[in-house]
């Protein structure tokens, strides 16, 4: 399914791939009439493709793509009004955490942050005026399972949206939409893109209401992906399943290591595939893998940050899911617009590690990763 993503019949050149548009406006073939796009911020056939795409591969009718992350994150968050109320999981990327508490707080939307693996926790955060559920499964850095059959059912029962991003998994691997979610949101940056040199956000819905509110604040607020980058993305989609099938590979083979010969270094490693995790019989009936994403959290803060000096072929780098393996420092990177006091609570400290696996050589990347350590004092 994914190889067919973007292949077109063009009958009057043969061309296989989805052409770029680079048009801003389109010609009326008359008054009153029109070929289906005028303006490209409405609408672009190239863009139009993509949204097509990733609404297909996330089992959704209707897909949107914006420029990055952060502004479909932001588009989301414009269904709500004053007064609003969202609840969240605690762990998760530190951009929405800033989204939420230094920007939408001065619309009078309210957020609160929980640990969303414990339904218990959850459902005492519970409030009359709460709208909205976002989740992110794994949790971003610590991997954090949470069931997103029972959040569904809690949105449901109180009339709220329930919002998945689908991130760290990807649609190769988990499909919320299945689950009766409402929202699917992507930073379309990290795997769906895939090689570290393209920014988008993708949104996923199956609603037809839903989907024309999303269209009204995308069109209002013109935040839409170029033609440019709306075909790179759907390029990319095509090799996904082969990409993230050889990260996953890559990351067991270092999560066995860390666990056995790393262990020397290594006091804690958090990967969804790790059976003594958390929820892992949840993660097991709602996901068909564990993706390319763990957090290491090493003996001491000192051995993780002397790491960062000696290592070669991972990049000391923030993001995720390109074919270049990354190693991030939250604590000072991804999450630091997170208060100190949350962070420490949270365990997001400077002993913690988040590895993006790639596409190298899984000994090469072992041996890296022991090279380094090795030569920390």
């Amino acid at each position: 399914m994914i190889t067919q993503l973007g292949v077109i019949k063009d009958e009057q050149y043969g061309a296989i791939s989805t052409p770029i548009y680079h048009s801003a406006t389109f010609r009326h073939p008359g008054v009153g009439q029109s070929t289906g796009f005028d303006y490209s911020r409405t609408s672009n056939p190239t863009r139009k493709e993509l949204e097509a795409a990733v609404a297909k591969i996330e089992n959704g009718n209707y897909g949107f793509a914006f420029p990055t992350g952060m502004a479909a994150l932001t588009a989301i968050f414009g269904l709500f009004k004053k007064g609003d109320h969202i609840i969240l999981s605690e762990d998760l990327y530190g951009g929405t955490y800033r989204l939420l508490r230094q920007y939408f707080s001065t619309f009078e939307i309210e957020s609160d942050f929980v640990d969303t693996s414990d339904i218990s926790q959850l459902e005492q955060c519970w409030q009359t005026h709460t709208k909205a559920l976002l989740i992110e499964t794994p949790s971003n850095p610590l991997m954090k399972i949470t069931d997103i059959k029972k959040c569904v059912e809690i949105c449901k029962q109180n009339d709220a949206l329930c919002i998945v991003d689908n991130t760290f998994l990807t649609p190769y691997y988990q499909n919320p939409l299945d689950f009766q979610v409402d929202i699917v949101i992507h930073s379309g940056t990290k795997y769906l893109a895939g090689h570290n040199d393209l920014l988008a956000g993708v949104v996923i819905v199956n609603d037809q209401d839903l989907a024309t509110r999303i269209g009204f604040i995308q069109n209002t607020t013109g935040s839409v992906l170029s033609p440019g980058d709306s075909w790179l993305l759907l390029r990319s989609l095509k090799t996904l399943g082969l990409r993230i099938e050889r990260q996953q590979s890559n990351a067991k083979r270092i999560v066995e290591w860390a666990e056995s010969e790393g262990s020397q270094w290594i006091d804690t490693v958090y990967y969804p595939g790790a059976r003594e995790s958390q929820n892992y019989h949840i993660h097991t009936q709602q996901s068909s893998g564990d993706g390319a994403m763990i957090s290491l959290r090493l003996k001491t803060s000192e051995l993780a940050i002397e790491l960062l000096s000696h290592i070669q072929i991972f990049s000391f780098a923030e993001s995720l899911g390109g074919v270049e393996s990354l190693i991030t420092l939250p604590a000072r990177q991804t999450h630091a617009d997170i208060p100190e006091e949350y962070r420490l609570r949270l365990g997001i400290t400077d002993d913690l590690l988040r590895l993006s696996i790639g596409i190298e050589d899984a000994e090469d990347l072992i041996n890296d990763l022991h090279q380094s350590l090795t030569k920390c004092k």
